[in-house]
Protein backbone atom coordinates (compact mmCIF):
# COMPACT_ATOMS: atom_id res chain seq x y z
CA UNK A 1 0.00 0.00 0.00
CA UNK A 2 1.27 3.48 -0.80
CA UNK A 3 1.78 5.91 2.01
CA UNK A 4 -1.36 7.44 3.52
CA UNK A 5 -1.58 10.95 4.94
CA UNK A 6 -4.24 11.53 7.64
CA UNK A 7 -4.84 14.79 9.49
CA UNK A 8 -6.92 15.59 12.54
CA UNK A 9 -8.33 19.09 12.68
CA UNK A 10 -10.51 21.18 14.94
CA UNK A 11 -10.61 24.15 17.27
CA UNK A 12 -9.26 24.27 20.80
CA UNK A 13 -10.40 21.56 23.21
CA UNK A 14 -11.54 18.96 20.68
CA UNK A 15 -9.04 16.33 21.79
CA UNK A 16 -7.06 16.08 18.56
CA UNK A 17 -3.85 15.03 20.28
CA UNK A 18 -5.64 12.36 22.28
CA UNK A 19 -7.36 10.90 19.24
CA UNK A 20 -4.23 11.09 17.10
CA UNK A 21 -2.47 9.00 19.71
CA UNK A 22 -5.31 6.50 19.99
CA UNK A 23 -5.52 6.16 16.22
CA UNK A 24 -1.77 5.66 15.84
CA UNK A 25 -1.79 2.98 18.56
CA UNK A 26 -4.72 1.18 16.95
CA UNK A 27 -3.20 1.19 13.46
CA UNK A 28 0.14 -0.05 14.76
CA UNK A 29 -1.77 -2.88 16.38
CA UNK A 30 -3.13 -3.70 12.93
CA UNK A 31 0.39 -4.06 11.59
CA UNK A 32 0.85 -0.65 9.99
CA UNK A 33 3.96 1.50 10.33
CA UNK A 34 2.67 4.82 11.64
CA UNK A 35 4.35 8.20 12.09
CA UNK A 36 2.47 10.40 14.56
CA UNK A 37 3.32 14.08 14.40
CA UNK A 38 1.83 17.53 14.99
CA UNK A 39 1.90 21.12 13.77
CA UNK A 40 3.52 23.47 14.28
CA UNK A 41 6.30 21.03 15.13
CA UNK A 42 7.59 17.64 14.12
CA UNK A 43 11.20 18.79 13.59
CA UNK A 44 13.72 20.72 15.73
CA UNK A 45 13.39 23.85 13.59
CA UNK A 46 9.58 23.63 13.51
CA UNK A 47 9.46 23.21 17.30
CA UNK A 48 11.50 26.39 17.76
CA UNK A 49 9.03 28.21 15.52
CA UNK A 50 6.18 26.70 17.58
CA UNK A 51 7.64 28.16 20.77
CA UNK A 52 7.73 31.59 19.17
CA UNK A 53 4.19 31.31 17.77
CA UNK A 54 2.53 30.17 20.99
CA UNK A 55 4.57 32.08 23.54
CA UNK A 56 2.68 34.56 25.69
CA UNK A 57 5.60 36.91 24.99
CA UNK A 58 4.52 37.06 21.32
CA UNK A 59 1.26 38.90 21.94
CA UNK A 60 2.29 41.72 19.58
CA UNK A 61 3.03 39.41 16.66
CA UNK A 62 1.64 40.74 13.38
CA UNK A 63 -0.93 38.49 11.71
CA UNK A 64 1.15 38.21 8.55
CA UNK A 65 4.21 37.27 10.57
CA UNK A 66 2.13 34.57 12.19
CA UNK A 67 0.99 33.24 8.81
CA UNK A 68 4.52 33.16 7.41
CA UNK A 69 5.89 31.38 10.48
CA UNK A 70 3.24 28.66 10.30
CA UNK A 71 4.15 28.07 6.66
CA UNK A 72 7.87 28.05 7.44
CA UNK A 73 7.34 25.40 10.11
CA UNK A 74 5.25 23.38 7.65
CA UNK A 75 7.98 23.38 5.00
CA UNK A 76 10.39 21.75 7.46
CA UNK A 77 7.72 19.34 8.65
CA UNK A 78 6.90 18.18 5.13
CA UNK A 79 10.51 17.86 3.98
CA UNK A 80 11.87 16.15 7.08
CA UNK A 81 8.95 14.02 8.27
CA UNK A 82 5.87 13.73 6.08
CA UNK A 83 7.25 13.24 2.57
CA UNK A 84 9.96 10.72 3.56
CA UNK A 85 7.42 8.63 5.51
CA UNK A 86 4.92 8.64 2.64
CA UNK A 87 7.65 7.59 0.23
CA UNK A 88 8.40 4.65 2.54
CA UNK A 89 4.75 3.61 2.32
CA UNK A 90 3.95 4.49 5.92
CA UNK A 91 0.86 6.09 7.45
CA UNK A 92 1.36 9.67 8.65
CA UNK A 93 -1.06 11.03 11.25
CA UNK A 94 -0.71 14.74 11.95
CA UNK A 95 -2.43 16.87 14.55
CA UNK A 96 -3.19 19.90 12.29
CA UNK A 97 -2.12 20.80 8.75
CA UNK A 98 -3.08 23.44 6.18
CA UNK A 99 -6.79 23.47 7.09
CA UNK A 100 -5.85 24.97 10.46
CA UNK A 101 -4.01 27.82 8.77
CA UNK A 102 -7.03 28.66 6.64
CA UNK A 103 -9.37 28.44 9.64
CA UNK A 104 -7.23 30.42 12.09
CA UNK A 105 -5.41 32.92 9.90
CA UNK A 106 -8.06 33.16 7.18
CA UNK A 107 -11.39 32.99 8.96
CA UNK A 108 -10.11 33.95 12.41
CA UNK A 109 -7.58 36.67 11.59
CA UNK A 110 -9.22 37.83 8.37
CA UNK A 111 -6.15 37.51 6.15
CA UNK A 112 -7.05 37.37 2.46
CA UNK A 113 -7.70 33.72 1.60
CA UNK A 114 -6.06 34.00 -1.81
CA UNK A 115 -2.86 35.12 -0.09
CA UNK A 116 -3.14 32.10 2.21
CA UNK A 117 -3.74 29.77 -0.74
CA UNK A 118 -0.75 31.14 -2.64
CA UNK A 119 1.58 30.74 0.34
CA UNK A 120 0.21 27.29 1.07
CA UNK A 121 0.86 26.10 -2.48
CA UNK A 122 4.44 27.33 -2.23
CA UNK A 123 5.00 25.76 1.20
CA UNK A 124 3.33 22.41 0.57
CA UNK A 125 3.66 21.90 -3.16
CA UNK A 126 -0.15 21.50 -2.97
CA UNK A 127 0.22 18.44 -0.70
CA UNK A 128 -3.09 17.55 0.97
CA UNK A 129 -4.03 14.83 3.43
CA UNK A 130 -5.74 11.82 1.87
CA UNK A 131 -8.22 11.89 4.74
CA UNK A 132 -9.03 14.56 7.32
CA UNK A 133 -11.02 14.01 10.50
CA UNK A 134 -12.57 17.27 11.71
CA UNK A 135 -13.43 17.07 15.40
CA UNK A 136 -16.13 19.62 16.16
CA UNK A 137 -17.45 21.05 19.41
CA UNK A 138 -19.12 24.25 20.53
CA UNK A 139 -16.62 26.95 21.36
CA UNK A 140 -17.45 27.45 25.04
CA UNK A 141 -17.15 23.74 25.80
CA UNK A 142 -13.86 23.46 23.92
CA UNK A 143 -12.28 26.42 25.72
CA UNK A 144 -13.58 25.17 29.05
CA UNK A 145 -11.93 21.79 28.45
CA UNK A 146 -8.59 23.46 27.78
CA UNK A 147 -8.92 25.60 30.87
CA UNK A 148 -9.58 22.49 32.93
CA UNK A 149 -6.22 21.01 31.90
CA UNK A 150 -4.44 24.35 32.39
CA UNK A 151 -3.56 24.70 28.72
CA UNK A 152 -2.52 28.28 28.09
CA UNK A 153 -0.87 29.78 25.02
CA UNK A 154 -1.17 32.90 22.88
CA UNK A 155 -4.19 31.61 20.95
CA UNK A 156 -5.98 30.76 24.18
CA UNK A 157 -6.00 34.47 25.00
CA UNK A 158 -8.14 35.31 21.97
CA UNK A 159 -11.75 36.24 22.70
CA UNK A 160 -14.67 33.94 22.04
CA UNK A 161 -15.58 35.80 18.82
CA UNK A 162 -12.23 34.79 17.30
CA UNK A 163 -12.78 31.14 18.19
CA UNK A 164 -16.32 31.25 16.79
CA UNK A 165 -14.90 32.46 13.48
CA UNK A 166 -12.35 29.65 13.53
CA UNK A 167 -15.01 27.03 14.14
CA UNK A 168 -17.16 28.47 11.35
CA UNK A 169 -14.11 28.30 9.10
CA UNK A 170 -13.48 24.65 9.80
CA UNK A 171 -17.11 23.75 9.11
CA UNK A 172 -17.14 25.70 5.84
CA UNK A 173 -13.91 24.03 4.72
CA UNK A 174 -15.44 20.64 5.51
CA UNK A 175 -18.55 21.47 3.50
CA UNK A 176 -16.38 22.42 0.53
CA UNK A 177 -14.43 19.12 0.60
CA UNK A 178 -16.79 16.36 1.77
CA UNK A 179 -14.77 13.71 -0.04
CA UNK A 180 -11.68 14.36 2.05
CA UNK A 181 -13.01 15.76 5.31
CA UNK A 182 -15.28 13.83 7.68
CA UNK A 183 -16.78 15.72 10.61
CA UNK A 184 -17.33 14.10 14.00
CA UNK A 185 -18.97 15.76 16.99
CA UNK A 186 -16.67 15.34 19.97
CA UNK A 187 -19.24 16.28 22.60
CA UNK A 188 -19.60 12.56 23.44
CA UNK A 189 -17.14 10.41 25.40
CA UNK A 190 -13.59 9.81 24.21
CA UNK A 191 -14.50 6.18 23.58
CA UNK A 192 -17.48 7.08 21.41
CA UNK A 193 -15.57 9.66 19.39
CA UNK A 194 -12.65 7.30 18.86
CA UNK A 195 -14.94 4.51 17.70
CA UNK A 196 -16.37 6.82 15.02
CA UNK A 197 -12.87 7.95 14.04
CA UNK A 198 -11.64 4.37 13.83
CA UNK A 199 -14.60 3.29 11.71
CA UNK A 200 -13.96 6.08 9.19
CA UNK A 201 -10.23 5.36 8.96
CA UNK A 202 -10.64 1.58 8.66
CA UNK A 203 -13.24 1.97 5.90
CA UNK A 204 -10.95 4.42 4.09
CA UNK A 205 -7.93 2.11 4.28
CA UNK A 206 -10.02 -0.86 3.14
CA UNK A 207 -10.92 1.01 -0.03
CA UNK A 208 -7.23 1.44 -0.82
CA UNK A 209 -6.52 -2.30 -0.83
Amino acid sequence: MKGVFISLEGMEGTGKSTHAGLLAEFLRGQGHIVIQTAEPGGTPISLKIRELLLSLDSRDMDHMTELLLYNAARVQHINEVITPALRRGEIVITDRFSDSTLAYQGYGRGIDRQVIATLDAAATGSLRPDLTILLDIDVETGLRRNKAINKKDRLELEDITFHEKVRKGFLEIANQEPGRIRTISCSDSIESVFQKTKDIVVAFLDRLK
